[in-house]
């Protein structure tokens, strides 16, 4: 296997990823088809909707069909030339308890009918079960995976190997930890179904980042049942190369219209708010007039329709460096989403370390949420570890954001400037701004400290965070002064007494001056 990153954002990741039928890209939506009812054809899939790949279950084949995909090749049983990836069957274990075959038939089977990518058979946890049970699921995946490699025969086939633990995330550690040091070609994130049926994204949030710590980095990460593209944003963003739905077609069988943003009713639609082919020839009083399969023909190809789109969207936002953002406006369209999303930070310094170090574009910062971002992240840490102030000065000048970035090319900063130089002391100019806390004059133009654009007036949150840097700063220092030039944006009472907090316990001298006392500096060093 050859799996190439052409691209990166956050945790995810535009790659290439080779199989014995052909390369596709990712992130990656593999389609869910069930051959014994479905509503789109796998080859117009391929043809009309642009999807390389699709997933099916080894399972159902075996258990309806026997042997003919066996004997016609499982591309030619399902008439498609992409990329089939096979699951193993688990799913009927989390629903019935128990299937008719065991995991060496599984393996078996999927190596005689072609599959490029194929999955073991590993024990869902599922979601409301005991600590006790969910270790038995993990132990007992482990023992399968293990014997795994003596059943194999084929080396042209990516198999998975599951990670199990439910949420229970120190079984998800260790499940991950030991799956991760099998021969696997890729991994899988098992039973996030129902996690995600509750809308508990929070706890998947938790799931994903465990399992991802805990693997080999370069592996892709599968996530089982994603379902939803309003929740694609935030799988791709946590480092989720490839995923499978078949919410497509359950959601049509329900008579629900898919949008990058929510669902609705069929009937409860006047308008269809897309472009799509389907929909740009169709009012939603005529699709009710439809029969009941032709309805839901057409809302599933509608629904596969935006799922496409926004997986396009995600990839551009990669290239483009702006997943945040595009997570962020997601994120507002679900309270659950946006509870996920705060909840990286818990992650934070792990998606920083991974995160690129620059990109081609500025970043847009809205409000507290985005201060989880790896280019914030990883300004507070290397202010706090790699930076060092200029040995000789004695006086800190702290500055106020201005309009204009780079700050010291602004007016009213020349002019602060300007009478530095008439009167030469031992002052270290900064700036404080939001989202970023302390920026040192010498550090100004380096991005993206001058590359970002702020919505104000800020919050409350995002004010207290810029305080808190502020005074980390000076206490990790040794200035003898403090100088603070006031900001018309009234949030510098939060950032005075955040000064005078820390200036009052290391015995440092603080002055407050307006914007025009600062013009005239000398008079505060008289």
């Amino acid at each position: 296997m050859a799996f190439e990153i052409k691209d990166k954002d956050l945790l995810a990741r535009i790659g290439r990823l080779e199989t014995k039928n052909g390369t596709v890209e990712t992130p990656l939506l593999f389609p869910v088809i069930n051959p014994t009812i479905q509503l789109v054809p796998p080859r117009k899939i391929k043809a009309e909707f642009g999807f390389g790949a699709l997933i099916t279950n080894a399972y159902i084949l075996k258990k309806h069909f026997k042997s003919q995909p066996v004997d016609e090749g499982l591309h030619k049983f399902l008439d498609y030339d992409g990329v089939v990836m096979t699951d193993s069957g688990a799913y009927q274990i989390l629903v019935y308890g128990d299937i008719e075959a065991t995991p060496k038939e599984i393996v078996e089977y999927q190596e005689r009918i072609g599959s490029d990518i194929a999955t073991i058979l590993d024990i869902p946890t599922g979601w409301k079960v005991s600590e006790v049970h969910a270790e038995q699921t993990v132990e007992e995946t482990l023992k399968r995976a293990r014997d795994f490699f003596a059943i194999k025969t084929r080396d042209d086939i990516l198999w998975v190997g599951p990670v199990q633990g439910g949420r229970y995330l120190n079984l998800v550690a260790k499940s991950a930890k030991k799956m991760g040091k099998l021969p696997f070609e890729i991994h899988a994130l098992g039973s996030p179904t129902e996690v995600m049926e509750c809308y508990r994204f929070d706890v998947l949030v938790d799931m994903i980042m465990t399992a991802k710590i805990n693997l080999p980095l370069e592996r892709p990460l599968h996530l089982f049942g994603a379902g939803h593209p309003f929740m694609f944003s935030l799988a791709v963003a946590l480092g989720c190369d490839l995923f499978d739905s078949a919410a497509y077609a359950i959601y049509a069988r329900q008579n629900r219209y898919m949008t990058e943003t929510g669902t609705w009713r069929l009937n409860e639609l006047e308008y269809f708010p897309c472009t799509c082919p389907k929909c740009i020839k169709t009012a939603p009083k005529e699709a009710l007039k439809m029969t009941q399969t032709e309805k839901q023909v057409f809302l599933a190809e509608h629904n596969l329709y935006v799922c496409m789109a926004e997986l396009k969207r995600i990839k551009q936002v990669i290239k483009d460096g702006r997943l945040w953002e595009h997570l962020e406006m997601r994120a507002h369209g679900h309270p659950a989403l946006l509870q996920a999303v705060k909840r990286l930070k818990y992650y934070e310094d792990y998606i920083e370390k991974h995160a690129p170090l620059t990109k081609k574009s500025g970043l847009f910062f809205f409000n507290s949420v985005g201060l989880t971002r790896p280019e914030i992240v990883r300004h507070r840490r290397l202010i706090k570890e790699r930076y060092s102030k200029p040995k000789e000065a004695r006086i800190l000048l702290l500055i106020p954001q201005t309009r204009m970035k780079p700050f010291h090319k602004s007016k009213e900063v020349k002019d602060i400037l300007h009478s530095l130089k008439e009167k030469p002391v031992k002052i270290h100019v900064c700036f404080y701004a939001a989202p970023f806390g302390v920026i040192p004059l010498e550090l100004d133009e380096v991005y993206p400290l001058s590359q970002h654009e702020t919505a104000t007036p800020l919050d409350k949150e995002t004010i207290a965070y810029v305080a808190n840097q502020i005074a980390d700063y000076i206490d990790c220092t040794d200035y003898k002064t403090v100088i603070l030039i006031s900001d018309p944006e009234n949030w510098n009472k939060t950032i005075y007494r955040a000064c005078k907090r820390v200036c009052k316990q290391k015995n440092i001298k603080l002055r407050i001056l307006n914007k025009k006392e600062a013009r005239k500096l000398e008079r505060a060093n008289a």
